[in-house]
This record gives C-alpha cells, structure tokens and sequence, in this order.
C-alpha cells in the first residue's frame, strides 16, 4: 500500500570532486520525464540562487553537472528515481532575488543526440550489435533481456544513435522477439521488456484524478506487401502480400526481403507488423498522485472510467511540485491482462491528505 502523503523528494548535485551536495532547500520547481518518442529522461528544476558553502548555487551546479533526484515513501522504497546532467543552465538575476533554472538529462542523451554510419554484417544479432554500439560510445550497460535475433545485412548512414538501437530491436520483433524499451537506470543502460515491474499498481477513480481515453487508427497498418531484391533497373518484384483489417481503408507499409532472408520468414516479419500495428489502439491518459518509482515500461491496471484492464505506461510525467503524475497509457496484450503469478499483488494508491510543501522557504506553508 502506497501513501502518498509520506512521499519524500531530495535532490542533489555531484561535485567536480565526486561529493555530493544536498540542494533540496533551494529546490523551488522539480519534475522530470520519459517520453514515447525519446530513450533519455529529462529532468527540469528551477531553484533559488542563494549562497551556499561553496559560494552561489549557481557555482556548484554548473553546465555538465550531474543532479540526482532520491525519493522515499517512509517505507519500502527509498532510491533514486531521476537523474540528469545540466544540459541548458540558466541563471537569472532579479533585484530581490536571484534564481537558476537547468534542464537536465541522462546518460542516453548522447545517443539521442549524435548520428553515426553503421554497417552490420548478415548473422549479427541484436545483443551483441547494441552493447558493442553502447560500448563505442561508452555507455555503461546494466539489464539486457532483450531479443537476440539473427539479422541480415543492415547498412544505417548518417543514422542518430538512439534510432538505430530502435530499430534493430523493431527488426527483433518482426522476426518474434519480444517488444522492448530503452532507458538509463542511475547511468547504466537497459534494456528491458514492457511489464518488467515486480508489483503492479491499481488506479481507481477514488484515487485517480483524471482518466481520458480515445481510439486511434492514426498508425493503423492493413496491408503489407513483401518485395524482393532490385533487378538492375531498380524495379522489386511483390513476393507475397498480407491484408489485415480493412474496414478503415488500406493503409500499407513494405517489407523488402533480405538478400540472405528465406520468404517464409519474410512473410512471418509482414505479419509480425500487421499484429503490431493492424489494430485500432487505446490510448489513455491518466493524471494521478504521483508515484515518483513508477516509469516509461511499467504495467499498472486501470479501474476508472470507460478503462479497465493492464496498461503499459509508454510515458511518464512527475510534478513533485503538485505531487502528481500523467501516465500516457497504451493497452496491454491479452496475455498481460491479468498479472496473477507473473506479477505481485498490486498496490492501490491512497491518497490520505497530510501536509505537502510545495516550496521550499522557510515560510512556506503546507497544504
């Protein structure tokens, strides 16, 4: 059982020296993010710019600084939770006061960030091309259970970093991996299926603050066509098609055939897009005290509204500043639609009131 009103931030900067410093008490906005689109977290917070033991604040967190953000709920969990190097650093001067405001993220930025040439020869497996990919550009790799398939030859130019691990492990799942995410865990890569959370939290209306839902048919896939090697005029011969649902129109992708790839697996990765994206898709957002532990890949259930049933958290947004968080929800598969024996009885979250401090003067008051 989580209580909210027992949850606890702290954030601190680590020193040029390795020390860290304790900036909690100048903290004034805190919040950070795992997004959809996006492999790296983005941490955001503004603070007061007074004096500390090392001169301004603003000479202890300087551009590059690492910021961690712990957080407890007095019981069970008491960890790190974000973390973030100042990318945007941003002090601002005022005749009473004096502010600093960064925008801060993790390790997976870089990957975000820097394209590269890569060429992948045919028999390569996933693993082993994503962890010497993290190892060249010396990311620290901490879980990998994700999918090793065997891939044919792959050839990226001028490709970001992070869209080539996206689409390597996309590749994996056409050929009957399992769906994957990737993100940074305190500086070291992983990646992780979706639903790897040992306890499960359950939403309710009596503790959930908004629900909305909508369905989506903006990706929809209902054709796919698989086309073979270019001739020397350039022309593919269609090898074999596969039609999904259609009610809605056809909205078609191609497959192109390997070089070294048999047809039947071929068709088994067309299908394998059909099944992932030939479906109309749930989408729901759900606005809820926060969870500050909770991130992008995690499974929760959801009894509110027009929703029920086991959602995957495809991004996750916290506010320490309200102490509330916005889940944006994707339908979990039929086989995660119930977590009994895979997952630990869930929590419910309750909300109990309490005092909550939302600045961090020494008058602030609680509400």
């Amino acid at each position: 059982m989580v209580d909210i009103s027992k949850v606890k931030y702290s954030v601190s900067v680590i020193g040029d020296d390795g020390t860290q410093y304790n900036i909690k008490n100048y903290i004034q906005g805190l919040g950070w993010e795992e997004s959809s689109k996006e492999i790296s977290m983005r941490l955001t917070f503004k603070a007061r710019n007074d004096d500390t033991s090392k001169g301004q604040l603003s000479s202890l967190v300087k551009p590059g600084s690492l910021i961690v953000v712990t957080a407890s709920d007095g019981g069970s969990f008491n960890g790190e939770v974000a973390r973030g190097y100042a990318e945007k650093w941003n002090p601002q001067d005022r005749s009473s006061a004096s502010d600093l405001s960064c925008i801060c993220y993790d390790e997976m930025y870089r990957l975000q960030r820097s394209q590269d040439n890569l060429y992948l020869p045919d028999g390569t497996g996933t693993k082993s091309a994503i962890q010497k990919l993290l190892d060249d550009w010396e990311v620290p790799i901490g879980e990998y259970k994700g999918p090793n398939a065997t891939h044919g030859k792959l050839t990226f130019k001028n490709k970001y970093l992070s869209d080539i691990i996206l689409e390597l492990l996309d590749d994996a799942v056409k050929k009957g991996g399992e769906k994957c995410i990737v993100r940074a865990t305190k500086g070291k890569a992983d990646i992780v299926p979706y639903g790897g959370n040992d306890s499960v939290y359950v939403f309710k209306l009596d503790n959930t603050l908004i629900v909305s839902n909508s369905l989506s048919t903006e990706d929809l896939v209902t054709k796919v066509k698989v086309v073979g090697q270019e001739n020397k005029s350039g022309q593919s011969s269609v090898e074999a098609t596969l039609t999904g649902l259609t009610e809605y129109g056809t909205r078609q992708r191609i497959y192109r055939r390997g070089s070294d790839e048999k047809l039947a697996d071929a068709k088994s990765a067309a299908q394998a897009i059909l099944d992932e994206n030939g479906k109309v898709v749930e989408e729901v957002s759900v606005n809820a005290p926060d969870i500050p532990w909770l991130r992008k890949g995690h499974l929760v259930c959801l009894k509110a509204g027009t929703s029920h049933g086991m959602y995957y958290a495809r991004g996750v947004v916290h506010n320490a500043d309200s102490m509330t968080m916005t889940l944006d929800l994707l339908k979990a598969p039929d086989e995660d639609s119930d977590s009994g024996g895979k997952h630990a009885v869930g929590d419910i979250v309750n909300f109990h009131g309490g005092m909550h401090y939302v600045s961090s003067y020494a008058d602030a008051k609680g509400y």
